[in-house]
């Protein structure tokens, strides 16, 4: 004896759903985030191992990530120290690591779409005449040959 058959019963909204999902600019928008996360990585090490290192050298050897103020606990010479004793502190260093983390995405975002704006190249619009157009030369025509005229294009 065979086991009776049940048909299972789709949702209306999945089908909607994968519609949505495989639209190309929701699957630009993952590779984008994909990417941008990717992208974040570089730019933390590229601040964190290059840039700050280089402007606390113009600026006398300050280390940014100890540029911090203590509002509560004992007054250590580096973060590290005052978060190890409990300390409270606001991290001035680490707010201006993110303030040059955002110019240097904002810059190569900047550079990056200059870029592919100019590789993309526009199409040329169809320089054909469209229908009512080509009645309208027509008609034209009909009423310069009527008159004896010649037509002007």
């Amino acid at each position: 004896m065979q086991a009776p058959h049940i048909a299972i019963r789709r949702p209306g909204w999945l089908s909607e759903f994968t519609a949505f999902i495989m639209r190309g600019n929701v699957v630009d928008l993952a590779v984008g985030i994909i990417i941008g996360a990717a992208f974040t990585g570089i730019v933390n090490s590229l601040v964190k191992d290059v840039f700050t290192p280089l402007i606390g050298l113009l600026v006398g050897g300050i280390d940014f990530t100890n540029i911090f103020i203590t509002l509560k606990g004992p007054s250590q010479p580096t973060l590290d120290a005052a978060k190890a004793v409990g300390a409270v502190t606001i991290n001035v260093g680490l707010f201006l690591n993110a303030v040059i983390q955002f110019v240097i995405v904002g810059f190569a975002v900047f550079w990056m779409v200059k870029l592919l704006s100019r590789l993309y190249v526009k199409k040329a619009p169809d320089m054909k005449p469209t229908a009512s157009e080509l009645l309208l030369t027509d008609i034209r025509d009909l009423l310069a040959a009527q008159s004896g005229t010649s037509p002007k294009a």
